[in-house]
């Protein structure tokens, strides 16, 4: 009801209503983006990019900054560039081989890649070093990877993963997720309201970063 008449009002001043709803929608992805964060940003790939660009040119300038292949790695890894980034990583692993976060990105390739046993081994290595590593996001990974052929499995690393986002609305959102594509729908409601929950129990500078997680459990437990 708001929306249509937010529309018509700016129908009003513009005299156009697809220019009224499109002003409406660049209002609500801004405020989202000050106060809730749901929306994703449409200026991240872009920066990605560049980034992505500059490094390249420092590898191309320095072919030995093996630091510089590690980020480019994991820029290439989140544009789903999978094979390229596993090259490079490849290239430093004799550089990395204590770093968790090199075993962990590795792993997350592999995965990707196809490879399961293979990953699954790395990120588990990389774990082990650090079980924080990545503030225990890898749990997820290898939750997502397995929560249809191996369940048991899948069930094993949400805990885990919960174990060490304890406090956290996006940890029990994405638990709950898990659980619901696992078919278990009691634990994913308890999952969700646990999220919300806990978002009401945080300091008010948590909350901003928490706040469209806290969302998006209560618009999942609602269905």
């Amino acid at each position: 009801m708001l929306k249509f008449i937010g529309v018509l009002l700016l129908f009003r001043l513009v005299g156009n209503p697809f220019l009224a709803i499109l002003i409406l929608l660049l209002i609500l992805y801004f405020l989202d983006r000050r106060y809730v964060g749901i929306f994703p940003s449409i200026t991240k790939p872009f920066k990605r990019m560049r980034q992505i660009s500059k490094l390249r040119t420092t590898i191309s300038l320095n072919p030995n900054d093996v630091s510089s292949k590690f980020d480019l790695a994991r820029s290439l890894a989140e544009r789903k560039k999978y094979r390229e980034a596993k090259d490079l990583l490849l290239q430093i692993e004799d550089r990395y081989e204590q770093s968790a976060e090199y075993w962990v990105e590795l792993g997350h390739v592999n995965l990707k890649l196809g490879a399961l046993d293979e990953g699954e081994a790395q990120m588990l290595r990389g774990l082990e070093i650090n079980r924080k590593a990545r503030y225990g996001q890898p749990y997820l990974w290898l939750a997502e990877t397995f929560r249809h052929t191996n369940h048991d499995k899948a069930l094993q690393y949400v805990t885990q993963y919960q174990e060490i986002q304890s406090s956290s609305s996006e940890a029990y959102y994405l638990a709950g997720s898990m659980y619901k594509a696992l078919g278990r729908s009691e634990d994913a409601k308890r999952a969700f309201e646990e999220s919300t929950a806990v978002y009401r129990s945080l300091p008010k500078y948590k909350k901003r970063q928490e706040r469209g997680w806290a969302l998006r459990s209560f618009f999942a437990k609602m269905k």
